[in-house]
């Protein structure tokens, strides 16, 4: 094996990235070595190479990015089991303590202790990354690239869409990107009676539909709370889940959401905004989630069971492809809001 690598770097403190030679990394005792094979972006990546205020405050350059990998394992530590050198794997991109009191009583997903992979430490837009064994899921040989790179996004969705009962309930999706079409289908898989998504792109909101939405609407040009009250005979909907983030798109959601209605909260404000606690929330007796990552290790499990019953088609969802030394052009059109996702490989 070469000692040397190519990589996409975050240089410094500044907008962009770029393609350098690094050394291999080594594997300690607890770790598995992964030839990478395949990997997409994420909106953290986007976060990372735009340098935003989010990313200035947490990422500490130099650094390799990227964190939703797939790959071989082609080497491991003397402590590891499992998996197999040469077993195809998709990666958790949350290292975890499992000593902490979040790990310890099963919230590994929000344990004090997390290092994310392509921000708090090298990720895998590279040709090898090297991760504790735990983190390295394994997957059927013949699982498409396709398929395996998403798992680790597609837990977003996951999490989300079973943190309440959306059984023959009225569901709202506001935020079309990857992880809301994805929230999309295992909603449909679970049994909804109905869904309903809001979007800015049009390319995503026609994307919605593919995925299942029974209502698609753009989110500004289009009278969403007269729409969707109208497909709900006035009552609104059971379920709200909110994937965008966006202050606006969350006071449409808690608007249509009726009394007594369920809200499960993926997407990242941009920061402090105003909202109607009392109407949205108190007098309305809402009962509301906020969701982190993926549950560790339940989430997977559910994936799993979600992709290799064909309950969820997420081959639909990459459609882009580009080799890691294009990611200028990737990042590009993973901004333009007309994209699944974007994959990359060596």
């Amino acid at each position: 094996m070469p000692e040397m690598m190519m990589a996409i770097v975050k240089p410094d403190k500044c907008p962009g990235l770029e393609v350098r030679q690094v050394p291999i990394p080594s594997v300690e005792a607890d770790e598995v070595l992964i030839e990478v094979q395949a990997a997409s972006i994420c909106g953290t990546d986007l976060h990372i190479y735009n340098w935003d205020d989010w990313a200035a405050s947490r990422v500490k350059p130099p650094i390799v990015v990227g964190h939703e990998i797939c790959g071989l394992v082609v080497d491991r530590g003397a402590m590891v089991p499992s998996p197999e050198i040469g077993e195809f794997v998709s990666l958790e991109s949350h290292v975890i303590c499992n000593t902490c009191a979040f790990c310890r009583t099963g919230l590994g997903h929000i344990c004090e202790n997390t290092r994310l992979i392509g921000v708090d430490r090298d990720g895998g837009f590279a040709e090898y990354i090297a991760i504790h064994a735990q983190n390295a899921w394994p997957n059927p040989p013949d699982l498409p690239l396709e398929i395996a790179v998403l798992q680790e996004n597609f837990g977003n969705a996951v999490h989300t869409a079973f943190a309440v009962d959306l059984r023959a309930k009225k569901v709202l999706v506001t935020g079309c990107g990857p992880v809301g079409l994805m929230t999309i289908a295992v909603a449909r898989a679970i049994g909804a009676r109905a869904i309903y998504a809001t979007d800015i792109s049009p390319y995503r909101i026609e994307f919605a539909h593919r995925m299942g939405a029974d209502l698609a609407l753009h989110a500004t040009k289009d009278p969403v709370i007269e729409r969707v009250l109208e497909a709900t005979d006035g009552e609104g909907v059971d379920v709200l889940l909110e994937m965008s983030g966006a202050p606006s798109a969350i006071d449409q959601g808690f608007s249509l959401l009726k009394p007594g209605g369920d809200a499960a909260l993926l997407g990242v404000a941009p920061g402090p905004f105003t909202f109607e606690w009392n109407h949205h929330i108190v007098f309305k007796a809402a009962r509301v989630l906020g969701i982190s990552g993926r549950k560790l290790w339940q989430t997977w499990y559910q994936a799993r069971g979600l992709i290799r019953s064909g309950a969820v088609d997420l081959s639909p969802l990459v459609t882009h492809r580009f080799k890691l030394v294009e990611f200028d052009k990737a990042f590009e059109i993973m901004s333009s809001g007309s994209s699944g996702k974007v994959m990359l490989t060596p």
